[in-house]
């Protein structure tokens, strides 16, 4: 092979290897925003019914406040031996609660459910360390849907 024919080869490689980083470097950007925009979220409590519900609440962490959150109650149903989402209310109001104590130790105060129908269902998170826990907020499951007690 000629020199010039070597020389063209590095050149062509060169370029497809700087295409491919050019490419994954605005994947790996596009994927960030993607990231950045959906919400950081833990469950910080579950709670099953016998075979009827199945509860969770879940803070989400603000996208505007890093110190932010809400709370997601969740109810499911099975249908079929697989857990289905039936309803989702928030608790109390959208970015209401501070993230680092809702998702730290103690962050649930009460969680009280019972196997009834309508279950009741009664929440109570910690507000800060030095102000305690929230006033309980009361809930009831009807057919698998939440409702304000």
């Amino acid at each position: 092979m000629s020199p010039a024919r070597i020389r063209t080869y590095g050149v062509t490689a060169a370029a497809l290897l700087a295409l491919a980083a050019t490419t994954l470097t605005a994947a790996d950007a596009g994927a960030s925003n993607a990231a950045a925009a959906a919400p950081q979220t833990r469950q910080i409590a579950s709670s099953v019914l016998g075979s009827d519900y199945k509860i969770t609440l879940t803070a989400l962490r603000s996208t505007e406040d890093e110190y932010a959150a809400s709370v997601r109650l969740q109810v499911y149903t099975q249908a079929g031996g697989v857990w289905k989402e039936s309803d989702r209310v928030t608790v109390a109001e959208v970015d209401g609660w501070f993230w680092f104590p809702l998702t730290g130790r103690g962050a649930v105060c009460e969680l009280s459910t019972a196997s009834t129908e309508p279950a009741p269902l009664t929440v109570s998170l910690l507000l800060t360390p030095s102000l305690g826990c929230s006033d309980p907020t009361h809930f009831v499951v009807k057919q698998g849907r939440v409702f304000a007690d």
